[in-house]
């Protein structure tokens, strides 16, 4: 199992410095990672950084708490491609979803693809705050919503586990049979976990350990 092609090198907290994104592209470029994740300010430099590479720049929206409005997430969508992002992770609204208003959910989505065009896009569930049916029942509504992949968590969440392997069975017997795509992410710091997460489903591995996953 080559696992460096499912990892997606990850950077989102609030005080990285320049030295630890470039580091981080150092690294991608290093093991070929299949991408890198980092916060919608510095898509511009990881884009500069990783141009003659394979490595795709992936950012977020919405993030961490997926509480914004639908028109600004869309906006950000805009922006983040413009500056080259080639994949966006946007964070649904989960207070709307755990009130049931399905349909906010599933336009609030839509906005963001609709913002994406061609460019893929993997929807945070934030599967810690959830529970079984409502993690299926967000997989539904991103499969109304013609989203390409389902992601599990911000890692952002207190005292949360992030992946589960049980939960990526859900998501990815949920979506597949639709063509979407899974991404595990959070609390990803082992190789044993990484394949784990692979055999339940996850066709992406979101993590800030993936070059102690790979070595």
């Amino acid at each position: 199992m080559e696992l460096n092609k499912y990892i997606e090198h990850t950077l989102l907290k609030q005080d990285a410095a320049k030295d630890e994104l470039l580091k981080l592209f150092e690294e991608a470029k290093k093991y070929n990672f299949k991408g890198v994740c980092v916060n919608p300010v510095n898509v511009e430099t990881a884009k500069k950084y990783l141009k003659d590479t394979d490595v795709k720049v992936v950012t977020v929206v919405g993030f961490p708490l997926g509480a914004n409005i639908s028109e600004v997430k869309a906006f950000e969508t805009q922006r983040a491609i413009q500056d080259g992002a080639d994949e966006i992770d946007m964070v649904i609204n989960v207070s709307k979803l755990k009130d049931k208003d399905y349909d906010f959910v599933k336009k609030d989505i839509e906005a963001v693809k609709k913002a994406c065009g061609d460019t893929a896009l993997k929807v945070i569930l934030e599967t810690d705050l959830l529970t079984g049916d409502e993690i299926k029942k967000a997989c539904e509504l991103c499969v109304e919503a013609k989203a390409d992949f389902v992601k599990t968590s911000t890692g952002f969440v207190k005292n949360g586990i992030g992946a589960k392997v049980e939960d990526v069975k859900l998501m990815a017997e949920t979506v597949k049979p639709y063509g979407l795509g899974v991404k595990a992410s959070g609390g990803i710091r082992d190789k044993q976990k990484a394949v784990a997460l692979v055999e339940a489903g996850a066709d992406r591995l979101g993590t800030s350990s993936g070059v102690a996953i790979v070595s």
